[in-house]
Protein backbone atom coordinates (compact mmCIF):
# COMPACT_ATOMS: atom_id res chain seq x y z
CA UNK A 1 0.00 0.00 0.00
CA UNK A 2 1.43 3.27 -1.03
CA UNK A 3 0.08 6.79 -0.32
CA UNK A 4 -0.86 8.79 2.95
CA UNK A 5 -1.02 7.17 6.52
CA UNK A 6 -2.72 10.10 8.01
CA UNK A 7 -5.08 12.80 6.98
CA UNK A 8 -2.63 15.77 5.41
CA UNK A 9 -4.29 17.67 7.63
CA UNK A 10 -2.91 16.60 10.71
CA UNK A 11 0.68 17.32 9.36
CA UNK A 12 2.37 20.72 9.75
CA UNK A 13 1.03 23.01 6.63
CA UNK A 14 4.99 22.55 4.81
CA UNK A 15 4.71 19.14 4.90
CA UNK A 16 1.09 18.55 3.84
CA UNK A 17 1.19 18.98 -0.02
CA UNK A 18 3.81 16.10 -0.13
CA UNK A 19 1.50 13.88 2.13
CA UNK A 20 -1.00 14.65 -0.30
CA UNK A 21 0.89 13.76 -3.33
CA UNK A 22 2.31 10.38 -2.29
CA UNK A 23 -0.92 8.10 -3.40
CA UNK A 24 -1.16 9.86 -7.09
CA UNK A 25 3.02 9.03 -7.68
CA UNK A 26 4.44 5.39 -9.48
CA UNK A 27 7.90 4.63 -9.26
CA UNK A 28 8.72 5.84 -12.69
CA UNK A 29 8.49 9.80 -10.95
CA UNK A 30 11.70 8.44 -8.66
CA UNK A 31 13.28 5.80 -10.84
CA UNK A 32 13.75 4.51 -14.85
CA UNK A 33 14.43 1.09 -13.29
CA UNK A 34 11.17 -1.46 -12.77
CA UNK A 35 11.05 -3.53 -9.92
CA UNK A 36 11.79 -7.38 -11.34
CA UNK A 37 8.38 -9.37 -11.53
CA UNK A 38 10.27 -12.34 -10.30
CA UNK A 39 10.59 -11.34 -7.35
CA UNK A 40 14.91 -11.65 -7.55
CA UNK A 41 15.62 -8.62 -5.10
CA UNK A 42 15.78 -7.46 -1.25
CA UNK A 43 12.97 -5.64 0.27
CA UNK A 44 14.24 -2.76 1.83
CA UNK A 45 13.14 0.76 3.61
CA UNK A 46 14.41 4.17 4.43
CA UNK A 47 13.50 6.74 6.91
CA UNK A 48 12.58 10.00 5.11
CA UNK A 49 12.14 11.75 8.66
CA UNK A 50 11.57 15.60 8.37
CA UNK A 51 10.86 17.73 11.36
CA UNK A 52 11.26 21.83 12.72
CA UNK A 53 14.20 22.45 12.90
CA UNK A 54 15.84 25.60 14.25
CA UNK A 55 16.08 26.85 10.81
CA UNK A 56 12.94 25.97 9.64
CA UNK A 57 11.96 22.31 8.33
CA UNK A 58 15.01 20.00 8.11
CA UNK A 59 15.45 16.08 7.39
CA UNK A 60 17.70 13.23 9.30
CA UNK A 61 20.12 12.30 6.64
CA UNK A 62 23.83 10.00 7.84
CA UNK A 63 26.88 9.22 6.44
CA UNK A 64 28.10 5.63 6.31
CA UNK A 65 31.42 4.52 7.51
CA UNK A 66 34.32 5.15 4.54
CA UNK A 67 35.07 0.76 6.45
CA UNK A 68 31.99 -0.49 4.68
CA UNK A 69 32.37 -3.15 1.99
CA UNK A 70 29.44 -1.41 -0.44
CA UNK A 71 28.41 2.54 -0.33
CA UNK A 72 31.33 3.74 1.97
CA UNK A 73 31.46 6.96 2.88
CA UNK A 74 28.20 7.74 1.00
CA UNK A 75 25.61 10.12 2.68
CA UNK A 76 21.96 7.79 2.61
CA UNK A 77 18.75 8.10 4.44
CA UNK A 78 18.27 5.75 7.67
CA UNK A 79 17.45 2.39 6.85
CA UNK A 80 18.00 -1.03 5.18
CA UNK A 81 16.96 -4.28 4.32
CA UNK A 82 13.51 -5.82 6.04
CA UNK A 83 13.86 -8.61 8.84
CA UNK A 84 11.36 -11.39 9.74
CA UNK A 85 9.47 -9.62 12.62
CA UNK A 86 9.58 -6.67 10.61
CA UNK A 87 5.84 -4.88 10.40
CA UNK A 88 5.84 -3.87 6.62
CA UNK A 89 8.16 -1.88 5.19
CA UNK A 90 7.64 0.97 8.07
CA UNK A 91 8.64 -1.19 11.23
CA UNK A 92 11.90 -1.91 8.65
CA UNK A 93 12.47 2.27 8.40
CA UNK A 94 11.73 2.65 12.32
CA UNK A 95 13.84 -0.36 13.28
CA UNK A 96 16.59 1.18 11.11
CA UNK A 97 16.38 4.64 11.97
CA UNK A 98 16.83 3.57 15.33
CA UNK A 99 19.47 1.15 15.27
CA UNK A 100 21.66 3.54 13.00
CA UNK A 101 21.23 7.01 14.46
CA UNK A 102 19.21 6.08 18.02
CA UNK A 103 16.07 8.39 16.77
CA UNK A 104 13.48 7.08 19.12
CA UNK A 105 10.33 5.83 17.07
CA UNK A 106 7.80 7.06 19.25
CA UNK A 107 8.82 10.19 18.52
CA UNK A 108 8.22 9.54 14.86
CA UNK A 109 4.96 9.77 13.15
CA UNK A 110 5.20 7.89 9.71
CA UNK A 111 2.88 9.96 7.56
CA UNK A 112 2.99 8.19 3.63
CA UNK A 113 4.92 5.02 2.25
CA UNK A 114 5.76 6.30 -1.39
CA UNK A 115 6.24 3.43 -4.14
CA UNK A 116 9.15 0.46 -4.22
CA UNK A 117 12.15 1.36 -6.20
CA UNK A 118 14.68 -0.80 -7.20
CA UNK A 119 18.36 -0.07 -6.87
CA UNK A 120 20.13 -1.93 -9.38
CA UNK A 121 23.81 -1.82 -7.79
CA UNK A 122 22.74 -3.57 -4.58
CA UNK A 123 19.91 -5.52 -5.73
CA UNK A 124 17.55 -3.85 -3.08
CA UNK A 125 13.34 -3.11 -3.68
CA UNK A 126 13.62 0.16 -1.38
CA UNK A 127 10.16 1.43 0.17
CA UNK A 128 10.58 5.24 0.85
CA UNK A 129 8.63 6.08 4.21
CA UNK A 130 7.92 9.48 4.64
CA UNK A 131 7.38 10.49 8.59
CA UNK A 132 7.34 14.03 10.32
CA UNK A 133 9.57 14.39 13.89
CA UNK A 134 6.86 14.91 16.32
CA UNK A 135 8.91 14.58 19.20
CA UNK A 136 12.82 15.25 18.25
CA UNK A 137 15.87 13.50 19.85
CA UNK A 138 19.23 13.40 20.48
CA UNK A 139 20.81 11.44 17.47
CA UNK A 140 24.25 10.21 16.53
CA UNK A 141 26.46 7.66 15.09
CA UNK A 142 24.84 4.54 17.24
CA UNK A 143 27.77 1.86 15.67
CA UNK A 144 30.32 3.67 13.91
CA UNK A 145 31.37 0.80 12.41
CA UNK A 146 28.40 1.75 10.08
CA UNK A 147 27.57 5.34 10.68
CA UNK A 148 30.40 7.86 10.52
CA UNK A 149 27.91 10.77 11.08
CA UNK A 150 24.50 11.63 11.63
CA UNK A 151 23.17 15.18 10.81
CA UNK A 152 19.81 17.27 10.79
CA UNK A 153 19.96 19.17 7.46
CA UNK A 154 17.33 22.55 6.68
CA UNK A 155 15.43 22.33 3.67
CA UNK A 156 16.29 25.75 3.07
CA UNK A 157 20.39 24.60 2.24
CA UNK A 158 19.15 21.69 0.40
CA UNK A 159 17.58 23.92 -2.05
CA UNK A 160 19.91 26.31 -2.53
CA UNK A 161 21.28 26.50 -5.65
CA UNK A 162 24.51 27.08 -4.55
CA UNK A 163 24.52 23.79 -3.31
CA UNK A 164 23.24 21.92 -6.00
CA UNK A 165 24.42 20.62 -8.90
CA UNK A 166 24.81 17.16 -11.13
CA UNK A 167 26.89 14.36 -11.38
CA UNK A 168 28.00 11.88 -13.80
CA UNK A 169 30.12 8.68 -14.08
CA UNK A 170 31.97 8.60 -17.95
CA UNK A 171 31.59 5.54 -19.32
CA UNK A 172 28.48 4.29 -17.05
CA UNK A 173 26.22 6.37 -19.25
CA UNK A 174 24.89 7.45 -15.66
CA UNK A 175 23.99 11.16 -14.54
CA UNK A 176 22.24 12.72 -11.75
CA UNK A 177 21.44 15.14 -9.40
CA UNK A 178 24.02 15.92 -6.04
CA UNK A 179 24.02 18.31 -3.35
CA UNK A 180 27.42 19.85 -1.77
CA UNK A 181 25.69 20.97 2.09
CA UNK A 182 26.64 20.94 5.53
CA UNK A 183 29.96 19.17 5.25
CA UNK A 184 27.95 16.56 2.88
CA UNK A 185 28.20 15.23 -0.31
CA UNK A 186 24.70 13.59 -1.63
CA UNK A 187 24.49 11.68 -4.33
CA UNK A 188 23.28 8.68 -6.49
CA UNK A 189 20.20 6.78 -5.27
CA UNK A 190 19.82 8.54 -2.04
CA UNK A 191 20.60 12.41 -4.36
CA UNK A 192 17.48 11.35 -6.93
CA UNK A 193 15.38 10.09 -3.93
CA UNK A 194 15.92 13.36 -2.46
CA UNK A 195 15.66 15.75 -5.12
CA UNK A 196 12.05 14.24 -6.21
CA UNK A 197 11.18 14.63 -2.58
CA UNK A 198 12.10 18.25 -2.53
CA UNK A 199 10.33 18.96 -5.82
CA UNK A 200 7.33 17.03 -4.99
CA UNK A 201 6.83 18.82 -1.92
CA UNK A 202 6.72 22.47 -3.31
CA UNK A 203 10.26 23.13 -1.89
CA UNK A 204 12.28 22.97 -4.90
CA UNK A 205 14.23 26.65 -6.03
CA UNK A 206 15.22 26.98 -9.79
CA UNK A 207 19.37 25.61 -10.02
CA UNK A 208 21.83 24.94 -13.09
CA UNK A 209 20.72 21.50 -14.14
CA UNK A 210 23.35 22.07 -17.08
CA UNK A 211 26.17 22.50 -14.23
CA UNK A 212 27.42 18.49 -14.45
CA UNK A 213 30.32 17.85 -12.60
CA UNK A 214 32.47 14.56 -12.85
CA UNK A 215 31.97 12.43 -9.82
CA UNK A 216 35.08 11.68 -9.06
CA UNK A 217 36.08 15.31 -9.47
CA UNK A 218 33.50 16.72 -7.17
CA UNK A 219 34.10 14.37 -4.96
CA UNK A 220 37.74 15.23 -4.43
CA UNK A 221 37.05 18.56 -4.40
CA UNK A 222 34.41 18.26 -1.73
CA UNK A 223 36.57 16.71 0.94
CA UNK A 224 39.57 18.82 -0.46
CA UNK A 225 37.28 21.50 1.26
CA UNK A 226 36.20 19.09 4.25
CA UNK A 227 39.63 18.45 5.16
CA UNK A 228 40.55 21.83 4.60
CA UNK A 229 42.68 21.98 1.73
CA UNK A 230 42.84 24.26 -1.31
CA UNK A 231 40.99 23.59 -4.28
CA UNK A 232 43.02 23.37 -7.26
CA UNK A 233 41.37 26.02 -9.58
CA UNK A 234 39.38 24.66 -12.61
CA UNK A 235 41.74 25.37 -16.10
Amino acid sequence: MTGPLVDPEDVPAWLRSLVKISGDVGAETFSRFSVPPDASYRPASVLMLFGDGPHGPDVLLQRRADTLGSHAGQVAFPGGGAEPGDDGPVGTALREAEEETGVVPSGVLPVAVFPELFVPVSGFAVTPVLAYWRTPSPVHAVDPGETAAVARVPVAELTDPANRFQVERKGFGWKGPAFDVGGLFVWGFTGGLLSMTLSLGGWDRDWDHGDVRELDVALAEHQARVDGRQVPEKE
